[in-house]
């Protein structure tokens, strides 16, 4: 965080015990004299205070310190007054894998743990617009399975199909979408030639969208622990992008991660304007 602050990346704003802040920033060596603190008595409080400005348009995004996951998330998906909007919220890594011609994006490996078909189309959705934040007009998304085939017996197959269908039909946009395809298929040209697949998407994908959260998880922490790969990542889908770091992030990650979310957010408002401004004609 202090990092990105005197990078100018970001402006914070500190929620939590303040008592408990200046000791932390004293034992980190770092100054909070520039910096707005606001003093709640737990952390719960605190997830609930850093919402409700959120929602009040006085912050644009949401970092996660100390508390627990679950307890920021809570407060986040809270039906009176949480951040919910008509789309469902998922986490979306963007991953510089020095083997890969260029950054992938991999979701959902943090938020969702068993995906629906229709919590997929959200997915996929986020993704997609992410991508276009980043300046892909119109990336390749991978849907993957453990084959490239369509299989009955194996539910993430099905689901791939029928969500490269709903992109033919104007349900998810913005992106080319194919599927099932194994790992394999998604990234490396020469296995789609080997496996004779005719696709746009195979051997070149942008986007990589894993059937569960532990295939993602795993795929993401492979890459970077064996593939010396960089990662940052947030939660889309929410009123404001939450960066939702590890504790065993780098500062590059946590830097990379608030980059990410000041891309989103532009790009949301972007999209906003597009969006209102179709509807006033």
């Amino acid at each position: 965080m202090n990092a990105a602050a005197e990078e100018g990346l970001i402006i914070p704003v500190l929620i939590g015990n303040a008592d408990k802040i200046h000791a932390a920033a004293k034992s980190a060596g770092i100054s909070l004299a520039d910096y707005e603190i606001i003093s709640v008595p737990h952390s719960h409080a605190a997830a609930a205070k850093a919402v409700e400005l959120a929602r009040d348009g006085k912050v644009d995004a949401l970092m996660k310190g100390s508390l627990h996951t679950d307890e920021l998330m809570s407060a986040v998906v809270d039906h009176d007054h949480g951040l919910r909007t008509d789309r469902r919220m998922s986490h979306v890594y963007v991953m510089d894998v020095p083997s890969y011609k260029w950054p992938l994006l991999i979701t959902d490996a943090a938020l969702n743990i068993a995906p629906t078909l229709m919590d997929k189309l959200h997915i996929c959705q986020n993704a997609i617009y992410l991508a276009h934040d980043l300046g892909l007009p119109e990336p390749k998304v991978a849907i993957l399975a453990a084959t490239e085939e369509v299989c009955v017996s194996m539910p993430p197959t099905l689901d791939a199909a029928i969500l490269c269908k709903m992109a033919e039909r104007g349900q998810i946009t913005g992106g080319i979408l194919d599927g099932p395809l194994a790992f394999d298929n998604a990234i490396n040209a020469q296995a789609v030639h080997i496996k004779q697949i005719i696709s746009n998407v195979a051997g070149d994908a942008d986007i990589l969208v894993v059937p569960c959260i532990e295939a993602g998880n795993m795929l993401a922490k492979e890459l970077e622990y064996l593939a010396a790969a960089e990662s940052a990542g947030i939660v889309l889908g929410a009123r404001v992008p939450i960066i939702m770091t590890s504790r065993a992030d780098n500062t590059c990650a946590r830097m990379a991660s608030a980059a990410l979310a000041i891309l989103s957010v532009v790009g949301e408002k972007a999209r906003l304007a597009a969006k209102n401004s179709v509807g006033q004609n």
